[in-house]
């Protein structure tokens, strides 16, 4: 089975700055896979180049079989893309949002329930109908993973999403990860946050200054040993 990520040789330059230095990765459905490092490791532009929102200087990025230089459309439906800040309407909302989400992916009547249950799930509920403008950082990640989720994306990207987030929140974003997993999705999660990101996901990426340099199985990072073989990557 061709798998629903595939990313080669991305290579994204800010002027002299090279910010991704020849990454790779494949994800296949029904995967998880962290991609950890510190902060400006490049995790997060990594991200927005696979979500189509920056293109590459150079490389390639083809999602459920489709590659982004040619259909950016149709990749871009196939995603669901929590970006690691901004990404919501200040006066607008939540369930305004969902409203412009369904409006705009064409979805069917039952986007109503689905939105409802997310909304439960993230303890938004009784937030429904407040503009986001006077929410806190962390109800407006909660937001951002249940905007990324809502269409039952075939490969969810999700960036930061535990960043100044309650642990109940944190439980609702690992959920909607096995859930997305169960219904034979990708997900790529980026976070800073080891323990997290084993908890979260099958197989963890290292990136160091743009490049990947190193990768294991979830299960090798935890713990002390864990900890210190991330720490020898990172530094």
């Amino acid at each position: 089975m061709d798998p629903v990520l595939l990313a080669s040789g991305l290579v994204v330059d800010f002027g002299a700055v090279r910010a991704v230095d020849g990454f790779d990765l494949s994800v296949g459905a029904g995967t998880s896979v962290a991609l950890v490092g510190r902060n400006g490791a490049g995790k997060s532009t990594t991200m927005r180049v696979l979500a189509g929102v920056l293109p590459p200087t150079s490389g390639t990025v083809v999602i459920a079989g489709v590659d982004a230089a040619h259909d950016a459309a149709a990749v871009r439906a196939a995603v669901g893309y929590c970006p690691d800040v901004g990404g919501l309407i200040p006066r607008a909302t939540p369930w305004e949002h969902l409203q412009l989400a369904a409006r705009l992916r064409g979805m069917d009547g039952d986007w109503r329930s689905r939105g409802r249950d997310l909304l439960e799930q993230f303890e938004l509920a009784d937030a429904a109908d407040r503009v986001t403008a006077g929410f806190s950082h962390g109800m407006g990640r909660r937001l951002s993973v249940v905007l990324a989720a809502f269409h039952r994306p075939k490969l969810l990207l999700l960036d930061e999403p535990f960043d100044g987030v309650d642990p109940l929140g944190v439980e609702a974003t690992l959920r909607v990860v096995a859930e997305a997993r169960a219904e034979g999705a990708a997900a790529l999660v980026s976070t800073h946050l080891l323990h997290l990101a084993v908890e979260a996901c099958e197989e963890a990426v290292v990136l160091k200054g743009g490049r990947v340099v190193g990768a294991a199985p979830a299960g090798e990072l935890v713990g002390e040993a864990g900890r210190a073989r991330y720490r020898e990557l990172i530094t």
